[in-house]
């Protein structure tokens, strides 16, 4: 009981730090994946305190501060099967692993029947930042990587199963739970086939692919939604600027990379949780992933942009962005 009270004490003075520990990571992962081209979302909490001391309790650790190594979490929801050694790879080759990742793709045999169980990863990092607990050691946090199905999945299993205290799971319905798994990994390959069909299909045009180039590069930035209709408008504009630069994707990212911190402050200031953006509702494209590409082109060939511009989109559209990168270039 003693272990339990001085663990729920420490849990309770460091709860802040360990909620920074998960956002530092998430952030982290969440500019990695994106530079990756990983199609996913990235989340993250830190454990409730009545989780924590529920855990503690009912596992019955010696040192329930040392043992509860989910304090701080992060997941990593792809979009299909296809992404989850991707994803697993960018958290080893960005984070320090603190044991071997633990793979769930494969359903366990256990006493001659398979374990109601999900296919995922779960891997153990230090978290990111420099943030230490009251011992001195980095904080750790828990890495779970999974597809939107098989999240769906869980979600409804945990609240069909655990929310309702069932000790033992009823025939019928892990027969259905089991089925559903089999529909869960089917979604998933269907899913990843029509993603690599039609990244080839003679109608995934050329100003699709830049779009999709400029929202990764974007998601390295903010997480914020955008309109995809009005991105679609300006995109069309823009291509023409492009001509036919065979590499220009390729360029763009290096424009990113170059000019990253004049990017961050131009969108901190300028974009969707931008003072200016919430209260006035200008500067619109800084809350698109579009606005990358309009930087680029204001810094590389400004007069070609406003030629082609001028003849198709509001020029007070484009003297807003030019403005903004004025300011921070």
């Amino acid at each position: 009981m003693s272990a339990v009270n001085d663990a729920f004490h420490r849990y309770q003075t460091e709860l802040p730090n360990i909620r920074k520990a998960a956002q530092l990571t998430a952030a982290l992962l969440r500019r990695k994946t994106a530079r990756a081209h990983i199609t996913c979302e990235v989340t993250h909490r830190a454990k409730e305190i009545g989780s924590f001391v529920t855990k503690a309790y009912h596992k019955g650790y010696a040192d329930p501060w040392a043992r509860i190594t989910d304090k701080a979490g992060v997941r990593i929801t792809v979009q299909h099967y296809g992404f989850l050694e991707q994803a697993l790879e960018t958290v080893k080759n960005n984070l320090t692993l603190v044991e071997d990742p633990q793979d769930y793709r494969e359903r366990e045999d256990v006493g001659g029947q398979y374990s109601l169980q999900y296919p995922r990863l779960h891997v153990q990092a230090l978290a990111a930042g420099d943030l230490r607990d009251t011992d001195g050691q980095p904080y750790q946090c828990e890495i779970q990587i999974r597809t939107e199905a098989t999240d769906l999945w869980a979600r409804m299993s945990h609240r069909l199963l655990y929310k309702t205290g069932a000790t033992e799971v009823p025939r019928d319905v892990s027969r259905s739970l089991y089925r559903l798994i089999a529909l869960v990994e089917l979604y998933d390959l269907e899913v990843e086939r029509g993603v690599d069909v039609l990244a080839q299909h003679p109608d995934f045009t050329r100003t699709n692919r830049l779009l999709d180039e400029a929202e990764f590069l974007y998601r390295t930035f903010t997480e914020h939604d955008y309109r995809r209709d009005l991105s679609e408008d300006i995109i069309d504009v823009l291509i023409e600027t492009v001509g036919h630069e065979p590499d220009y994707a390729n360029k763009l990212v290096q424009f990113a990379e170059q000019h990253r911190q004049q990017l961050e402050e131009a969108y901190r200031e300028y974009g969707p949780t931008s003072q200016l953006f919430l209260t006035h509702g200008r500067y619109v494209l800084a809350s698109q992933p579009e606005s990358l590409i309009i930087f680029e082109r204001l810094s590389t060939a400004k007069m070609l942009l406003r030629g082609v511009w001028d003849d198709e989109l509001p020029k007070t559209m484009l003297s807003d962005m030019a403005e903004i990168w004025s300011v921070h270039l």
